[in-house]
C-alpha cells in the first residue's frame, strides 16, 4: 500500500499474538504481561498511523495492560479484557468459558470487575480452509445466541461477536448483535438481516487472505473463501450495510501494524470505498467507546 497519510481504526485485533506463532506468542506472557512486548506491538501500530485498536480480548490480561499504556502512543484502545465462549465449542485461545446461561452472566460480571468495555462472545468455530465452507464446530442455536445478546446488553454492553455461518450470522443480527466479526458464509438473507437491523460488519479480510501461503491449508478454497467474501461485501455495500476494518491484527499472517494497511487495501479491492469505511470505523468507535466508569 502506498504511504498513507490518514488515520486508521483496527476494529479487529488481539495484542497478546504477535502476528507469526500463537503458542510462542503466548508463553511470551504466561507469567503475567510482558510489557516490553505490548509496547513493540504499540509502537508498531503508531507508526502504521493507527489510532483506534479494539481488542477481541486474550486469557492473559494482556489488553488490558495495552489499554493503559495506548495513549502513550495516541491510540484510543478499548477491549473486553477476556472473550467467552461456550465450553467444549471454539474460543478457549481467547478467553474463558462458561456451560450454563448462569456461568455465563458470572463471566459478564466477571468482566465488569476487570472494567472490560464491551463484551466479547463466540458464536461459532472458525475456518477449516481443506473443505469451502466448512467450520472447526457447530454453531450456537439461535436461541442462545438472543439470549446471550439479551443478557449483555442488559447489563449494558455492547456485543462484538465471533460468528460464521449464515444460520448464526442471521441470527445474531435479528437479536441486535452490534457487530459480526468475521462473518464467513453468509448468505442473501443474512446480509439482508444485517443492514436492516444497522449490524456493523468486520470482516477481517487479511486474515484468511494471510492463510494462502501456509503449505498445510488448500490455497484453492483460502481464495475461494476470500473471494466470496468480498463479493458479499460488494452487495451488502449495496443495500446501505455498515463495514468496518478489522484485520485480526496479531492473528498468523497479520502483523500488527502492516495487518491493518493490508485489510485497507482488500476492502479496497472488494469495493468498498474510504468513505464505507469511515462510517463503519466512526460506528463501531462510537458503539464500542471506552466505559465511562474504568
Amino acid at each position: 500500500m502506498t504511504e498513507m497519510s490518514v488515520q486508521l481504526a483496527e476494529c479487529h485485533g488481539h495484542i497478546m499474538m504477535d502476528g507469526t506463532e500463537y503458542a510462542a506468542a503466548r508463553r511470551v506472557h504466561e507469567n503475567g504481561p510482558h510489557r516490553p512486548a505490548v509496547e513493540t506491538s504499540l509502537a508498531a501500530l503508531r507508526e502504521a498511523g493507527v489510532v483506534y485498536f479494539r481488542d477481541g480480548g486474550d486469557p492473559l490480561g494482556v489488553s488490558l495492560l495495552a489499554r493503559s499504556l495506548a495513549p502513550e502512543y495516541g491510540i484510543e484502545y478499548v477491549t473486553p479484557g477476556f472473550a467467552i465462549h461456550k465450553q467444549g465449542f471454539y474460543g478457549g485461545i481467547v478467553g474463558r468459558g462458561y456451560r450454563d446461561m448462569n456461568e455465563f452472566r458470572t463471566l459478564v460480571k466477571e468482566l465488569g470487575d476487570d472494567r472490560g468495555d464491551f463484551v466479547k462472545v463466540m458464536f461459532s468455530g472458525i475456518i477449516t480452509f481443506r473443505e469451502y465452507g466448512r467450520l472447526s464446530c457447530p454453531e450456537l442455536s439461535a436461541p442462545e445466541i438472543r439470549e446471550i445478546i439479551a443478557v449483555a446488553h442488559g447489563e449494558g454492553y455492547p456485543v462484538m461477536a465471533h460468528v460464521n455461518g449464515a444460520a448464526a450470522i442471521r441470527a445474531a443480527a435479528e437479536a441486535g448483535l452490534d457487530s459480526v466479526e468475521h462473518g464467513y458464509f453468509g448468505d442473501d438473507e443474512t446480509l439482508a438481516a444485517m443492514a436492516e437491523n444497522g449490524t456493523v460488519w468486520v470482516p477481517t479480510l487479511a486474515a484468511v487472505d494471510a492463510f494462502a501461503d501456509r503449505p498445510e491449508m488448500d490455497a484453492a478454497v483460502v481464495h475461494r473463501t476470500v473471494e466470496a467474501q468480498m463479493e458479499r461485501l460488494a452487495r451488502f455495500a449495496a443495500m446501505g450495510g455498515i463495514i468496518a476494518a478489522g484485520s485480526d491484527s496479531g492473528a498468523v499472517g497479520v502483523p500488527h501494524g502492516p495487518g491493518t494497511r493490508r485489510e485497507y487495501e482488500l476492502l479496497a479491492k472488494a469495493g468498498v470505498t474510504p468513505e464505507a469505511i469511515e462510517k463503519g470505523n466512526a460506528a463501531i468507535r462510537t458503539k464500542f467507546c471506552p466505559r465511562k466508569d474504568r
